[in-house]
């Protein structure tokens, strides 16, 4: 058994697609497929049943998966410490972030980090709160930037920038002209509101919560797995939705979206990394370029 072969299960693992999967780690179908067959054959065990032009984890294989990705992690730890001798002059960063920060915050200091350090390739996975917190717990991240807080002992949050978040609504809303005045009159919506697991959800629910009214009294019409589809629905008359400024600025200013005067906590950006794995120069750098006095508060 190789690294390579572990490197491509894993790759159609995840996807459950041998074109997908090929396609993510630079390979052709065909060398993806055989490269399966080659591990099943070498073990005499069936990791994927075909089904119809498809294929699906076997139980064998959705035991095995995380098996090989913590191999794969210690593999690239590995190699991780071997790159620290030489330096910040090679190496590689793995970071994963939730989607206002991955998309609104991250991409200046990310630009800053790689003109100081052009030998290192950094790279970055967008996903939500429990998607980042995941990747950095399982050692497929060096480090997690998120919105939302997370309840894991082994990862380590420190706030690294403050998040402002609105209340947002159509321009055709009543709140445009008379805005709520407490927390029961938002039970009126209709809200349009990010997925459950999503750190700007979880942060509104706690607020909701403290402030006695339960998240289940919103009437919420639509749920959404990104910030620009909440936008855009909101946009185009659906309801409103309390998100981060910096996703709305540009349409507030435009005059396509009204800012409601309700006030809401601000929340912090978190950096995550894992407590008991090695913590490379890299990754200490790119923590203190975060810190360092100067960095762009928004973007966007």
């Amino acid at each position: 058994m190789t690294l390579e072969q572990l490197r491509i299960f894993v790759a159609v693992a995840e996807r459950e697609h041998i074109t997908q999967g090929a396609r993510d780690i630079h390979l052709t179908p065909s060398a993806t497929s055989a490269a399966i067959a080659a591990l099943e054959a070498r073990h005499a065990t069936k990791l994927f049943d075909r089904v119809g032009r498809g294929i699906v984890l076997t139980e064998a294989g959705r035991l095995f998966l995380p098996e090989a990705r913590a191999v794969l992690a210690r593999a690239s730890a590995a190699e991780k410490v071997l790159a620290d001798l030489a330096g910040l002059v090679h190496g590689s960063l793995a970071l994963a972030g939730s989607q206002t920060v991955a998309n609104y915050w991250l991409p200046p200091l990310i630009e800053r980090y790689r003109r100081r350090y052009p030998g290192v390739m950094v790279s970055l996975v967008i996903g939500n709160t429990d998607f980042v917190a995941a990747r950095v717990q399982d050692g497929a991240a060096d480090l997690g930037f998120i919105e939302g807080e997370v309840e894991a002992p082994v990862l380590l949050a420190a706030p690294v920038a403050e998040d402002e978040m609105v209340l947002v609504a159509p321009v055709t809303h009543p709140w445009h002209w008379r805005a709520p005045t407490s927390p029961a009159e938002l039970a009126e919506g209709p809200w349009v509101l990010r997925e459950p697991g999503s750190g700007t959800r979880a942060i509104f629910e706690s607020y909701l919560h403290e402030a006695g009214l339960a998240p289940g009294a919103l009437r919420v019409v639509l749920d959404y797995p990104s910030n620009e589809a909440v936008r855009a629905a909101v946009e185009a008359g659906s309801g409103v939705t309390v998100i981060s400024r910096r996703v709305v600025e540009g349409a507030i200013r435009a005059g396509t979206m009204a800012l409601i005067d309700y006030p809401l906590p601000s929340r912090p950006f978190l950096s995550l990394r894992h407590r008991e794995r090695y913590a490379t120069k890299a990754a200490q750098a790119f923590l203190d370029l975060a810190a360092t006095p100067g960095m762009p508060e928004s973007a966007g």
